[in-house]
């Protein structure tokens, strides 16, 4: 994919949530009636939650930007051994891992030898401690067993998808769960939209202090009508040309939404004043962007960076690689990153996406403003599959080279 130097400018619809759908979906498929998701996002991880579901029963009639949904209720519909295919979407693995334990029989989740190596030691060790089973390899990881209601401890500072796999599920068991969060809370905004959406469907948890959800049992997911949010995540890799001198206005995004990317905006005007430092513990998936934006304005320090090792790629090296080629000058830490205002310049080689939506994303950004080429950049499918499309209609020069 070739991109040339070129101003953006114009108007655009943002769009829809990625989060947003995932847990949509999974609330529908919950409940025992017909639901309509409008304004869906048909990317690579929602298809695969969208498969995943109707595996486990659920029936769904796509339309082109809405999906209605026929839940199978309480309990997945199977009736034997079941294969989930997880593709590369995080999401989906922790959202239906307790949901396939709920349905009592051998489920095989599979997905990218990539995902599969992510951090699952969390569920494994529930699993271990309920006495279900809990068998992974390389390529897959299989449960079976009985979830209990119960005091479920578990270790906040790795990923909140943990936490709200377990609350999708919870609510259905015949009594009370509490859900105790051990360590600094890592994205709690996330955790607070699945308890929203949850509550949309009918469904109720809530927090009894800081470290504490309640979870009464004995609940039934209520079909409902909805509309998906506009993006504030896929949005930032638009409106950040601005900074470049481009003129795009987002529309489509609310600004009371709890998805906690809707941030950027201010990450942005911060990068622009000078270097300044941001904590990305609740919106890790802006890393990539504002490394970029950092590297054109005043150069900026990102910390608490540490899980940016465990994304579809390794985050915080990948940017530093292909940034470097453009004359970037970025030191990655442990837990911190500091990037340095650079001149850029062509690469001589093209960039590398490694497989990563948010490379993709944020290379590109980088690219209309030096100019260049990047490879792998299907990846960007994972979670706007228009991408490219939405940037030349604003008026950047972009290519396919094949």
């Amino acid at each position: 994919m070739r991109i040339e130097k070129s101003k953006a400018h114009g108007q655009m619809i943002a769009p829809p949530s990625k989060s947003h759908a995932h847990r949509a979906l999974i609330c529908a498929a919950l409940s025992d009636g017909t639901s309509t998701l409008d304004n869906m996002i048909f990317c690579h991880d929602t298809l695969a939650t969208l498969d995943c579901l109707e595996s486990l029963g659920a029936k769904f009639d796509i339309n082109q930007t809405s999906v209605t949904v026929h839940g199978f209720g309480r309990r997945p519909d199977l009736n034997g051994p079941c294969i989930l295919d997880c593709n590369e979407s995080a999401s989906t693995l922790r959202f239906l891992l307790p949901l396939a334990i709920l349905s009592g029989e051998r489920v095989s989740l599979t997905g990218s030898r990539t995902l599969i190596s992510r951090p699952m030691e969390i569920y494994q060790k529930i699993c271990n401690d309920q006495q279900v089973v809990f068998e992974n390899d390389e390529s897959s990881i299989v449960v079976q067993g009985e979830m209990k209601p119960s005091v479920y401890e578990v270790p906040a500072n790795i990923s909140s998808q943990f936490v709200s796999g377990l609350l999708f599920t919870l609510p259905l068991l015949e009594a009370d769960s509490t859900i105790v969060l051990t360590g600094a809370i890592v994205s709690r905004p996330y955790i607070d939209l699945t308890m929203k959406v949850m509550k949309d469907f009918g469904v109720n948890a809530f927090w009894e202090n800081e470290n504490t959800i309640a979870v009464p049992g004995n609940q039934e997911y209520k079909a409902m009508d909805i509309r998906i949010e506009g993006d504030w995540s896929n949005s930032a890799a638009f409106e950040a040309l601005n900074v470049l001198g481009s003129n795009v206005t987002i529309s489509g995004l609310d600004e009371n939404s709890l998805q906690p990317d809707k941030v950027y905006r201010n990450h942005l005007l911060d990068l622009q004043e000078g270097h300044c430092t941001i904590d990305i513990s609740n919106c890790p998936d802006l890393a990539p962007i504002l490394m970029a934006v950092g590297s054109v304005c005043h150069g900026c320090t990102l910390t608490e960076t540490a899980r940016l090792a465990f994304k579809e790629s390794d985050r915080s090296t990948s940017m530093a690689q292909e940034m470097a080629k453009l004359g970037c000058d970025i030191e990655v830490n442990e837990n911190s990153i500091v990037v340095h205002a650079s001149d850029l310049h062509e690469s001589k080689e093209s960039l590398d996406c490694h497989n990563d939506h948010r490379v993709v994303m944020a290379l590109s950004f980088l690219l209309s403003h030096a100019g260049g080429d990047l490879v792998g950049h299907e990846a960007v499918s994972k979670s706007l599959p228009d991408f490219f499309d939405r940037l030349s209609s604003l008026g950047v020069e972009v290519r396919n080279e094949l």
